[in-house]
């Protein structure tokens, strides 16, 4: 397997806080990686970093063997990485359609023009098709805030699909969503996301999705990286059920994957 994302020695300091030191990952095409850790343990300011939100204060990013050091959010999505975020970044005065065809004509070039049509049968049939595979086709015409929370969550997850990305950062893909629809959703979305095989990344507080869907995980913590390995593995970490968790885990009762 060939690496789609690396970073060596990321680090961001805020001042004398230092949120993210010396991060080395390697992430292969395929994988389905999980993170794991506290609030502010580094999780979101790693996946910032990598996306170009935030940029680091040393250290390298490269993805598919080219740096992406300096480049905007939206370059790095052109490039094939996308995101979704813990809470869904979707207009909510539109209707679901229109939220696609905007993503899709932010993905399809650095300046589109605004006196190009938005709405054409082609953007029309790509859009179709995704929310054919998420099954939110029902929602179509839909304002977007009056969609169901879970429904409104893939949506999100599906605008990040539509520039057919080769890998997806997801944060939180559960988070706000009920106990009875949350293994739903990550079916759906892992179902679309190994069709297109597509890598992910995913940041997730809930154990038993991570314990469900992850092949690898990694836990952070004070900005680093304690654990990183087989979801038994680091779930049976003693420094991560400590410093991450906060209790013992019964990994067995979690049916966790070797």
């Amino acid at each position: 397997m060939s690496a789609i994302l690396e970073t060596r020695g990321l680090t961001r300091t805020f001042g004398a806080v230092v949120a993210a030191m010396n991060l080395n990952v390697r992430i292969d095409q395929g994988e389905i990686v999980g993170v794991i850790g506290s609030n502010g343990a580094g999780k979101t300011t790693f996946i910032n970093m990598v996306t170009g939100y935030l940029p680091p204060s040393s250290g390298e990013i490269l993805f598919d063997g080219h740096s992406v050091l300096g480049r905007q959010p939206r370059a790095i999505t052109r490039l094939g990485m996308a995101r979704s975020f813990q809470v869904a970044q979707l207009f909510p005065k539109l209707t679901v359609l229109e939220n696609a065809l905007v993503s899709l004509v932010a993905a399809e070039g650095p300046r589109p023009s605004f006196l190009c049509p938005l709405d054409t049968p082609q953007r029309r049939a790509k859009a179709d098709a995704i929310f054919a595979e998420f099954g939110v086709s029902r929602y179509r015409d839909v304002l977007v805030s009056a969609v169901p929370q879970g429904a409104r969550k893939l949506v999100d997850i599906a605008m990040a699909l539509v520039s057919q990305p080769r890998m997806l950062l997801l944060d939180e893909p559960t988070s706000g969503v009920s106990i009875e629809e949350k293994f739903a959703l990550m079916d759906t979305v892992m179902a679309v996301v190994r069709r297109h095989g597509v890598t992910i990344l995913f940041v997730e507080h809930d154990m038993e999705i991570v314990a469900r869907y992850v092949t690898r995980l990694m836990a952070f913590y004070s900005g680093e990286i304690i654990a990183d390995g087989p979801p038994k593995s680091v779930l049976g970490d003693a420094r991560v059920q400590e410093l991450v968790i906060g209790h013992h885990l019964d990994i067995n009762a979690l049916g966790v994957a070797a």
